[in-house]
């Protein structure tokens, strides 16, 4: 079992426009390696193609799409739809969602299969999501750099960075997508396997 709500301790992100929270110890270490084989061996896995510049490449990393029926998502031009909840997700989101204080409909899972897999800059600011989306990140399996920078870094230099690790869970919320971007970089130190669920609600169109 995971470590009751109310004796978790979240670490909030002091950056300007932004509502980020870090929650270090959201499962413990066993629980947390044991959902991360489930997964990795259930999760029916895609590896998606994006086109940039005229040129169809393979996303570095492979990703899943689950959720409630009719809950459609699409980013980059990738057209994404739902696969209905498995029992290990749906324990998962009711952990989370006390803490989010929202029930989520929709999760975008990502397998980072090593250092080479990573996403780049971007905010999870689709339509979709709604104007101050709340996004609950739970990370299971190796740990990652997970790097913030402000939209208008240019001139402000706002940036931050923290270690997401196993068993941890960054909520997002208020305005943290329409003023920072984020990203999982790309790294030569060998890294074990990690799994990202990013738990979300769609909103009906």
């Amino acid at each position: 079992m995971s470590e009751p709500i109310n004796t978790l301790r979240g670490y909030p992100l002091h950056i300007p426009d932004a509502e980020v929270t870090y929650f270090p110890n959201l499962f413990p270490s066993a629980q947390a390696t044991m959902h991360f084989k489930q997964l990795a061996e259930n999760i029916d896995w895609v590896q998606n193609k994006i086109t940039m510049y005229g040129k169809e490449n393979p996303v570095p990393r492979l990703e899943a799409w689950y959720g409630d029926e009719g809950m459609h998502y699409s980013y980059s031009g990738i057209q994404m739809e739902p696969k209905p909840w498995t029992e290990t997700l749906l324990e998962l989101k009711s952990t989370v969602e006390p803490i989010a204080g929202t029930i989520f409909n929709s999760v975008l899972i990502n397998y980072y299969r090593d250092g080479n897999d990573r996403v780049g800059w971007h905010s999870d600011d689709e339509k979709e999501l709604g104007e101050a989306p709340i996004i609950g990140s739970v990370s299971l399996g190796g740990e990652r750099r997970f790097k913030l920078r402000h939209k208008q870094y240019a001139l402000n230099r706002q940036k931050a960075e923290l270690i997401l690790e196993n068993g941890s869970l960054l909520m997002m919320k208020g305005d943290t997508q329409r003023f920072w971007k984020h990203e999982i970089p790309r790294t030569a130190v060998p890294v074990a396997g990690r799994i990202n669920l990013t738990f979300r609600v769609i909103r009906r169109s």
